[in-house]
This record gives structure tokens, C-alpha cells and sequence, in this order.
């Protein structure tokens, strides 16, 4: 059994796909490996296959006609991206990069759709999929038409908090590390706006930051400052992964019901 095959068996999307059927996709499916900052695919690229990531991270992004990032997504192990492949996109519209050492299947379009015509589920997930990265952007959009820097900055880190926070004794550590300069680029700011943003949350002690690593310390304060309704951070928050214990034998609350 190769180790494609377990790949595609780690993803959500194909629990319930039969494993004579995960084999025959992996038997015409690749798998490739970048190096940290090697692009995946460009604009205009075919888009011939979907992609999921099995090791690493990938920032998908635009380039604006002054020559800066803007970041749209970042992918995990376990996601799919280029999907829009699989809905008549005939190009790619937007770049893929590595931000960390990374392995990706690719698996072919044609494929992809054919398990996609008898598996109904599988076509369920990949819309809620779409939906779900297109509900983000237009929440970034909005924050960017109508929101200060300040604002945007809060945002994000929930949107972060929502994705990749664990529960710890200071309060809900991110599980990734961003530069300030993608920070910016993901909500349309400056590298150095979003250094004062940090610092001034820091300074209220809303968050900690130590070696790149950002704790929220006080997420109720963060939520009403952009007056976000609690029962929905909550609601998106759910799978927030929990430690056994901590070290005053609570698990602090993050969310005011």
C-alpha cells in the first residue's frame, strides 16, 4: 500500500469513499514536494488537477498591479485547493506558494470528477468547501471597505483563533506563525501598521506575543471590540482543540455565553 493512499484517506472529504476506489484515484494521482517559497502554480497555469496538502502549508495569493501580496488562503495538511478546477475553471487565477517545506498529491480533474459523480457527499463537501473560503474573503472584503487597521487586526486574529487556536493556560495560542508583513498583506494593511496594532493589543494585555507565537489572552474583549456576536465566534470556534489539564484545573473561557 503506498503512502498516497493513506494520504487521501487522511482527508475529510473521502472518509466514505470505498478504498478499491481511493486506490484507483491514487494509482493516477502524483505526488510532488516544494521547498519553502517555491511556487506551486502561477496565473494562467492549466488547471488540470486538484491538490491536497499532505505535509507542510501553502498561501494562495494575488499579486496587485504595484507588485504586493494579496493573501486570499492558507492551506493546511489534510485541505484541498484548486478546486475551482473542478467547476470549468480552465486556468489558474491566483498563485500557490509553499511557506513551509511541503508535499502535495494532485489528483486529476478528470478523476476527481468521476468519484464525484457517484459519491453525492463528495460533491456536498467540496461546495461547503468553496462556500466556506468564500464566505472568509467577503468578510476580508467588508473589513477592508469598512473596518480601521485596527479593526482588521482583530479580525484576523480571531479568524486565526477560529482555524488554528489551542487552549492553553495563558488563553488560546495560535498553531501558526505569521509575519507581520503576511499579516498585512492578508488584510490589506501596511507591515508596520499591523507591528503598532500588535503592540498596542500587547500593551493592553489582550494578547501575548513570544517568538512569533501569538496568544489570545482576552478574546471576550477582542470579539466586542468589533462587535462580532459571541454565539458565533463560538459556533466557529467549536473544534478549538482542549488540553487533558491545566495547571489550575479549569479550562479557561475563552467565549462570554
Amino acid at each position: 500500500m503506498s503512502n498516497s493512499y493513506w494520504y487521501l484517506k487522511d482527508c475529510d472529504l473521502f472518509t466514505f469513499v470505498n478504498d478499491v476506489e481511493v486506490r484507483r484515484l491514487e494509482s493516477l494521482s502524483r505526488t510532488r514536494s516544494f521547498k519553502r517559497n517555491e511556487r506551486i502554480y502561477l496565473p494562467d497555469d492549466l488547471a488540470d488537477a486538484v491538490l491536497l496538502v499532505v505535509k507542510g502549508r501553502v498561501k494562495i495569493y494575488h499579486v496587485t498591479p504595484d507588485g504586493k501580496q494579496s493573501i486570499l488562503n492558507f492551506i493546511d495538511a489534510g485541505e484541498l485547493f484548486g478546486e475551482l478546477s473542478l467547476f470549468g475553471s480552465e486556468d489558474r487565477q491566483e498563485f500557490a506558494e509553499a511557506i513551509e517545506n511541503t508535499t502535495v498529491v494532485l489528483i486529476p480533474k478528470t478523476a476527481m470528477l468521476s468519484l464525484m459523480s457517484s459519491h453525492s457527499h463528495l460533491c456536498v463537501g467540496i461546495t461547503k468547501l468553496i462556500g466556506v473560503r468564500r464566505q472568509r474573503i467577503e468578510r476580508r472584503l467588508r473589513n477592508l471597505l469598512f473596518r480601521s487597521n485596527r479593526e482588521r487586526v482583530i479580525h484576523l486574529l480571531i479568524e486565526m483563533a477560529e482555524k488554528y487556536g489551542t487552549h492553553s493556560v495563558d488563553g488560546l495560542e495560535l498553531g501558526i506563525k505569521l509575519s507581520h508583513q503576511e499579516m498585512a498583506s492578508t488584510i490589506g494593511s501596511t507591515r508596520e501598521t499591523v507591528t503598532v496594532m500588535l503592540g498596542q493589543l500587547q500593551t493592553e494585555g489582550v494578547i501575548k506575543i513570544a517568538r512569533r507565537r501569538i496568544t489570545i489572552t482576552d478574546l471576550d474583549k477582542l470579539i466586542s471590540e468589533v462587535s462580532e456576536p459571541s454565539s458565533r465566534v463560538n459556533e466557529r470556534i467549536s473544534r478549538v482543540a482542549v488540553p487533558e489539564t491545566v495547571a489550575n484545573g479549569h479550562f479557561p473561557r475563552l467565549v462570554t455565553p
